[in-house]
């Protein structure tokens, strides 16, 4: 059946073997013209977009995952503030992984995304954004799923209700003319926060606003707890120089735990 999943898993096929092209050094518009096939019994198809997936993730030594479980839709808290969730309360086998910012826009990125074919959520600072804002498309093609981090990565803790709202508000605003969808979860920078800040969230449209249990950073996975990663627990990294790394060790670490990577969204309160 042709369904959402199956779209963003063709399309994610479709971005790993334009990207793969362009590792090897040629264009994704010259890879992919057709060229007559050599005569005899020699010649070889080209490969199958799974083939070309796991290929990718074999050379990044990205660990492969089974589907993850029908989510499980968290019930939250009424009133005019958001919740302030350090993780998904869950027994589902399943881990979160989010990534902060977007200053750095290396292109092994969109690479390592599209290939490892997990969920992830993009919190995005949209000042951090706004040089490239099309450096993210693919990845949205890929399936993640872009959030708010505001527009200029402030402290929040301590500022008014009303620079927090323009903060977060101006930042939805911005991200959904770039990417169609406006957000609906929030990370503050620091993961500092007060009362005005969840109130403002709220008042933004925002479902629920984010801490985090794991970090990584220099391909180190760092636990607040004990080690190891727990279902439903949310992981953060950043765009940085050493992306590839955070990237696939964070994924290693889910595996090793036995857990799927999720959407974060997918958790979320279904509309009434």
């Amino acid at each position: 059946m042709w369904n959402a999943r199956t779209s963003r898993t063709l399309t994610a096929a479709g971005i790993v073997m334009a990207l793969a092209a362009c590792t090897n050094g040629g264009s994704p518009a010259t890879s992919a013209s057709w060229v007559p096939p050599a005569s005899g019994p020699s010649s070889a198809a080209a490969p199958a977009p799974d083939q070309t997936r796991a290929a990718m993730r074999a050379k990044h030594g990205i660990p492969d995952f089974a589907d993850a479980p029908s989510p499980e839709p968290i019930t939250l808290a009424g009133g005019d503030s958001v919740e302030y969730l350090h993780r998904i309360p869950t027994t589902q086998k399943v881990a979160f992984l989010t990534i902060d910012d977007g200053y750095l826009k290396l292109p092994e990125a969109q690479e390592l995304i599209a290939a490892a074919g997990v969920p992830v959520t993009l919190f995005l600072t949209t000042d951090a954004v706004k040089d490239d804002p099309d450096y993210f498309k693919p990845m949205v093609d890929a399936g993640a799923v872009i959030e708010s981090h505001t527009i200029s990565h402030p402290n929040m803790r301590g500022k008014s209700f009303e620079f927090q709202k323009r903060q977060i508000c101006g930042s939805a605003d911005k991200l959904e003319q770039w990417y169609t969808r406006r957000p609906t979860l929030f990370r503050p920078p620091y993961g500092n926060k007060d009362d005005n800040t969840l109130r403002a969230a709220k008042s933004c449209g925002m479902t629920a606003a984010f801490m985090w249990t794991e970090t990584v950073h220099k391909g180190k996975v760092r636990y607040q707890g004990p080690k190891g990663v727990k279902p439903g627990d949310i992981i953060l990294m950043h765009f940085r120089e050493a992306f590839r790394a955070d990237f696939v060790n964070a994924l290693k670490a889910i595996h090793r735990a036995g857990l799927t990577p999720a959407l974060l969204e997918d958790y979320m309160p279904r509309p009434a």
